[in-house]
């Protein structure tokens, strides 16, 4: 695979920074057309939405099937404050620095940003600075319509759960079979079954027949009901949009429903389990197999209903047919990105798509790299990245990328709270040495000894913030590399975009050379649940145990008995701590971590142990985001995010 001939990009960099949307609307970018074609993207593989932004066609990864894949590093952090240290930026500023500074092949895949976030307190999500994502309004935004197209499928399922449901619990079994296989008109009274019928029969040990009729009244009885348990339901509806009241609501309460009520509630569509088999499906086959497997529930008897059961899989998969194609876009200097997939950090695996990670491999070559970044820190976002996400994808990672702060480590090593909105104290504004070397010997270490543990090399990116000094900085750099990281270097890629980060993509470059490194998973997944939940807590997040509440053993001994044992694990957990202690900071010893309950992800392939109460619908704040944001209805120019 030759280098790419790229016209790289060029913004003005301006002192003060301007606000994230002032930069991307300063630079022009190119038309995605362009990006494609140098890149080595067919017309026929690209269909546009727009001038800026396309769906990339799977026929790539077929074409390019001899291609050797390029470097593949994953972007992680430390424990990070509420405010964030930046992955996303340093992820963007690392591309822009390999690739229009030193002219490598290089591709960001990123995690599409939710419009919840977007529009209440947090604002946009495509970097910052001088290392984002453009167009932002289109990064921010609908861009293809993944999220919508999630939302009607997951919506879809839901419906079809409390139809299922009433109409079981309102018609006689004749009259229920009668409906389900209702005799052929064109014929002579034939019942005949469609394929996903066909597929319950056979999962009920009923040989498959071409005439219902000739179902006995036993097989009926097994065929049309479900008998799901209400109480067992875990699949909810979804919206894209914060919405405190939707946590807890009653349903049937129209007429019509004839008194058949439930409580449930509405998540966060980043929060479906759709998205999540979004990001680790590998073709739209494995897609279908995987809503086959999703588990809404159990029936009375404590069997798994499946969305098969309910006879919606291949309507879902019509729905999310279009998903599967990675978004491309690029960078404010005229990288490539793709922005494919958006799953929970906390309930599910927080990364952006495989899919868009092979076929960037692909495109780079042999020589290349790809950036793909975990949500929160290393102990949840890059533990899962390597045990769930490169298990399922089966991708060699050649190195990780550890971002660091001063304000992270002041914090850690004993500094006052830092607390989202409220002006920071003195210490995190003046030189604290103390401050910096107590959290350089907690969670640093703790931080870059878990990235270890995996067999690859870990290049820790310090992240310079306009307070930090010259000390506190090469304090930093030496302590890292004191610990076990391959080099550690203080990058300024924010204010000054990829030539901010060069450093980085130079240390970056030397740390993958050679020989692949031996990668390798931190647990067999035949173990236990029990044993793998306990392997994270203990090695990853320094606890001396697990203390599983009752509720959490009945559920590991009911998917242990549903066969689900061998899926890995996804732990649930505090992004600010260690811990399960949001307060506790730097690396916490001597304690033990609570598992309240369990939950499994079948269909996209993991179980979930919830440490704590876990959120899957925010709510907005008393002045969110949407006050500021604004049109102009002629230019249509939007302004105010973030």
């Amino acid at each position: 695979m030759s280098t790419w001939n790229v016209e790289y990009l060029k913004p003005t960099l301006l002192q003060p920074v301007p606000s994230d949307i002032a930069i991307s609307r300063a630079q022009p970018p190119k038309d995605i057309e362009k990006v494609a074609a140098e890149i080595g993207i067919h017309p026929d593989e690209l269909d546009l939405y727009g001038r800026k932004k396309a769906k990339v066609s799977l026929d790539i990864l077929d074409r390019l099937t001899e291609v050797r894949n390029g470097k593949y590093v994953v972007v992680a952090g430390i424990t990070p404050t509420p405010l964030g240290e930046g992955k996303s930026t340093t992820t963007i500023g690392l591309v822009q620095a390999l690739g229009a500074h030193l002219h490598k092949n290089v591709f960001a895949c990123v995690r599409q940003p939710s419009q919840g976030p977007t529009f209440g307190i947090k604002g946009g999500a495509a970097g910052g600075g001088y290392s984002q994502v453009i167009p932002m309004e289109e990064f921010n935004l609908h861009l293809t319509g993944d999220i919508h197209a999630i939302t009607a499928a997951n919506n879809l399922l839901a419906a079809a759960i409390d139809a299922r449901m009433f109409h079981e619990s309102t018609q006689a079994t004749e009259a229920l079979f009668n409906r389900l296989a209702p005799k052929n008109k064109q014929g002579k009274g034939v019942r005949p079954l469609s394929e996903i019928q066909l597929r319950r029969l056979d999962r009920l040990g009923i040989p498959r027949v071409t005439d219902a009729e000739h179902l006995s009244e036993e097989q009926r009885v097994s065929f049309a009901r479900l008998n799901i348990d209400p109480a067992t339901i875990t699949w909810n509806r979804v919206m894209d949009t914060n919405d405190r009241f939707l946590r807890k609501i009653e349903i049937g309460l129209g007429p019509n429903e004839k008194g058949h009520t439930r409580t449930t509630q509405f998540d966060i569509t980043v929060a479906s389990e759709l998205m999540a088999i979004l990001a680790l499906t590998t073709s739209l086959a494995d897609m279908q197999k995987r809503i086959a497997r999703i588990v809404i529930g159990s029936d009375k008897t404590g069997n798994p209903v499946t969305a098969d059961d309910i006879g919606v899989t291949d309507a879902l998969t019509v729905l999310m047919r279009d998903t599967v194609r990675p978004n491309l876009m690029q960078t404010l200097e005229g990288t490539p990105v793709f922005v494919h997939a958006g799953p929970f950090a906390n309930i599910a695996h927080g990364q952006s798509s495989i899919l868009a990670d092979k076929v960037a491999l692909k495109l780079v070559g042999q020589d290349g790299f790809v950036i793909t970044e975990a949500g929160f820190g290393a102990d949840i976002g890059m533990e899962k990245f390597f045990n769930i996400k490169c298990r399922y994808s089966g991708l060699q990672p050649s190195a990780v990328v550890l971002v660091a702060t001063v304000r992270a480590l002041k914090m850690h090593g004993g500094g006052p709270a830092v607390v989202a909105g409220a002006p920071l104290k003195h210490e995190y504004l003046d030189e604290n040495i103390p401050l910096v070397e107590g959290g350089c010997d907690s969670n640093l270490r703790k931080q870059i000894d878990n990235a270890n543990k995996f067999g690859i090399p870990v290049v820790v990116c310090v992240n310079k913030f306009a307070t930090d000094t010259d000390k506190e900085l090469e304090l930093v750099c030496s302590k890292a590399k004191s610990y076990g990281a391959f080099d550690a270097v203080v990058s300024e890629h924010w204010s000054q975009g990829g030539a901010g980060a060069v450093a980085l993509a130079k240390s970056l470059v030397k740390a993958t050379e050679g020989p692949a490194k031996e990668f390798k998973f931190l647990y067999d997944l035949e173990l236990s649940l029990e044993e793998k939940i306990a392997t994270i807590a203990k090695e990853i997040y320094g606890a001396d145990g697990i203390e599983l509440s009752a509720e959490a053993k009945e559920k590991l001994e009911r998917y242990t008995r549903q066969g689900f044992s061998k899926l890995p694990i996804c732990m649930a957990k505090t992004h600010l701590s260690l811990s399960s202690d949001p307060t506790k900071k730097g690396a916490p010893t001597g304690f033990t971590l609570p598992i309240r309950d369990v939950r499994a992800s079948v269909g996209a392939g993991f179980i979930y142990p919830l440490v704590g109460e876990m959120t899957t619908m925010p709510g907005l704040n008393t002045r969110p985001c949407f006050y500021d944001i604004t049109i102009d209805p002629v230019t249509e120019i939007i302004d105010g995010l973030f």
